[in-house]
């Protein structure tokens, strides 16, 4: 069978009119008018397994041991802590204020912070504890950490009397003041190293 041109260039056509139709012949043209799925950017694909607000507000109130009807002026946002994305949970109590940092992706407190307020303190019954009393105290909300991790002194540089110190863990850092009156720790800072 022999084809003449114009044979040749309608057969031509015809075949290029079915693969466009198939999708198989697409042009640069074609291909840009209509976009290629593309996976998700990574931190669209994080996000999605971030832990929510009440995760992180969950975890603090657990953590503080505190029930959800004891926190008021409750204020959560996003954050940074060095280079980890956390939400910064604050919330108050009749007693004292709260704030913690929660690892957005891993939900791991990284930094935690309490103050009892001054005037609760002082209406609490004394019983007055010892130094070594107060290095229990310590221990005792930090399991894991032995008594050669805590560095305790007595300091009275304001005129009231406290116990101050700080214990290094494996991967935190923490920072206390005791009430030698009533053993309530006053203040407590715990950070994660980096």
């Amino acid at each position: 069978m022999i084809m003449n041109r114009s044979t040749i260039a309608c057969c031509l056509l015809a075949l290029a009119a079915l693969l466009s139709l198939s999708g198989c012949g697409q042009t640069a043209e074609s291909a840009a008018a209509k976009p290629a799925e593309q996976p998700a950017p990574a931190s669209q694909q994080q996000r999605a397994a971030d832990i929510s607000t009440d995760d992180a507000l969950s975890i603090a109130l657990d953590h503080a041991g505190v029930s959800a009807n004891q926190a008021y002026n409750v204020k959560i946002d996003r954050d940074r802590d060095a280079s980890i994305p956390v939400y910064d949970v604050e919330f108050e109590t009749d007693y004292g204020d709260y704030d913690f940092e929660i690892d957005i992706r891993s939900g791991d407190i990284v930094g935690s912070d309490y103050e009892v307020k001054d005037e609760w303190a002082r209406r609490q019954d004394r019983h007055p504890v010892s130094i070594d009393e107060a290095k229990d105290i310590v221990l005792s909300k930090v399991p894991g950490a032995s008594p050669q991790d805590v560095q305790i002194w007595r300091e009275s540089d304001d005129g009231a009397p406290r116990y101050e110190g700080r214990l290094f863990t494996g991967t935190m850092y923490y920072e206390f003041e005791i009430d030698p009156d009533t053993g309530i720790i006053l203040d407590w800072n715990a950070d994660k190293r980096k």
